[in-house]
């Protein structure tokens, strides 16, 4: 378990690296732990009291020492702030955010295997993480192990969980597998789900689509009234047109100003003013 007794000096977030320059190997390990961050936006809106990371780096003390960063694909923390600051986090600093591990953290497995199921877990375990989750779609027969697992820390052991979805009541979600299209691509992703197992990027999907639609109907409606207006000024410029015509016509036939007024139910000065 991650030991919290200060040092004398701990690095502030703005000292410590934010990135040991090593990339993802491949474009799920960003675009998994993403889609999981658009739907907890979505779902957790209201909320102000968590925060999901992305390949970011974390700092904690293990006995007494403080640690290399642990950077997991994505990781979940509860009762912290959503927006530490204006700039937002550089790396999740744990003696910055009152010694709150994270609750989740996920690990998506690549062709190079990096050690999810051994020293990673170890970290981990360490580090005091309630809910470890690997995510292992193409490589799962070499690796022996299942395609998704879920391990719970349970007296300093992980043991791993059966049932998918798989409900975490400490975090108030579900999380499993399933099919869907995420930045124009169809296939197989990992979801929240509710207690129910119910998949919340149905009801997510559903809101945008509604607010789509509603967004395109007010768009509509402003081109609707805007060919309206341009419509009347039309009109409002044919009939000024018109009168203009009229009134130099009757000028031209060799009315007065007063005549042309009457007939034309306008002051003298507004028949003075078109004909200048």
């Amino acid at each position: 378990m991650v030991q919290f007794e200060p040092l004398s000096r701990l690095p502030t977030s703005q000292e410590l690296p934010c990135s040991d320059d090593t990339p993802v190997d491949n474009e799920l390990q960003n675009l998994i732990p993403n889609l999981l961050l658009s739907i907890l936006a979505f779902i957790w809106q209201d909320r102000q009291d968590w925060f999901l990371g992305v390949d970011m780096g974390i700092y904690y003390l293990y006995e007494n020492k403080r640690q290399p960063a642990l950077v997991p694909d994505g990781f979940l923390s509860i009762g912290v702030p959503r927006r530490s600051s204006e700039s937002g986090r550089l790396s999740y600093v744990l003696w910055e955010e009152n010694n709150i591990p994270p609750i989740l953290a996920i690990e998506i497995v690549s062709k190079k295997y990096n050690d999810e199921y051994g020293d990673k877990k170890d970290k981990y375990t360490q580090l005091g993480v309630l809910y470890y989750v690997i995510y292992n779609p193409s490589h799962w027969q070499r690796d022996e192990h299942q395609p998704f697992e879920v391990y719970r820390l349970e007296q300093g052991e992980y043991i791993l969980q059966t049932g998918e979805p798989y409900w975490m009541p400490e975090v108030g979600l579900g999380i499993g597998r399933g099919q869907g299209t995420y930045v124009d691509w169809t296939r197989e992703w990992l979801f929240w789900y509710d207690e129910q197992g119910n998949l919340y990027p149905q009801r997510a999907e559903q809101e945008r689509q509604r607010a789509e639609q509603e967004r395109q109907r007010a768009e509509q409606e402003r081109q609707r009234a805007e060919q309206e207006r341009q419509r009347a000024e039309q009109e409002r410029q044919r009939a000024e047109q018109a009168l203009q015509q009229t009134v130099t016509r009757l000028f031209s036939l060799g009315l007065s100003l007063e005549q042309i007024a009457t007939a034309c139910n306008l002051s003298v000065e507004e028949v003075r003013a078109i004909l200048e």
